[in-house]
């Protein structure tokens, strides 16, 4: 199994990346795996404690989860992936079940922040985009998607989400084997990586037997 870290700043087009190359490699045998199904479950603390954790910090995350999770999968046993509620900030009762694949993509804020993680990961991507341009995707997001005031999404921006970027996210761009400019509309870079994971797939299917 090929393992991709996608990596880069909020709303740096991170995901979008990842559903293209997906799209494009047409490859049912490919998953993507968002970091943000990882959060740590908070049911068991009172909705208030809840909005004030700081998701934008390492320690919100369960990183175990996540590598035992991705080591499963490598060794060919199938997984239940967690979903995770942005509005009760909590765990869904649901999970998600996924069968071993043979390109796994790893997407979040955090994909090349963890050493052991980094390890595993046989391409690093950083996706690079202006803060500005960040910073209003997030907003569109947490408010169409997560029931998010503007008043709040800025707030937490300018308090945590930024800080927290120049502190965790942006130094793992020294990690990356590649850098992706201006996220999902870098148009050559993504097929560049459509090429290589078409070429990667090609060499697994001849060294398959043949019934």
């Amino acid at each position: 199994m090929l393992i991709l870290g996608i990596a880069g700043g909020t709303g740096s087009g991170k995901t979008t990346i990842a559903k293209s190359i997906s799209k494009q490699l047409g490859h049912q045998k490919i998953k993507i795996l968002h970091q943000d199904s990882y959060y740590l479950d908070q049911s068991h603390l009172p909705f208030e404690q809840r909005q004030k954790t700081n998701y934008d910090h390492p320690s919100a995350m369960d990183i175990p989860l996540l590598k035992k999770h991705i080591s499963d999968l490598k060794s060919g046993i199938p997984i239940d992936k967690p979903i995770y509620d942005f509005k009760t900030h909590s765990r869904a009762s649901e999970t998600e079940h996924i069968e071993p694949v043979d390109i796994l993509i790893i997407e979040g804020i955090f994909a090349l922040q963890d050493p052991e993680l980094r390890e595993i990961e046989d391409i690093k991507i950083y996706v690079e985009t202006d803060a500005d341009i960040r910073v209003l995707r997030r907003l569109r997001r947490d408010i169409q998607e997560r029931g998010r005031t503007v008043e709040s999404v800025i707030m937490q921006y300018k308090d945590i989400v930024r800080p927290m970027h120049l502190q965790f996210v942006e130094p793992t761009k020294q990690y990356a084997d590649i850098i992706i400019p201006e996220g999902g509309h870098n148009k050559v870079a993504i097929n560049i990586m459509v090429n290589t994971l078409r070429e990667y797939v090609r060499r697994l299917q001849e060294s398959q037997p043949q019934n």
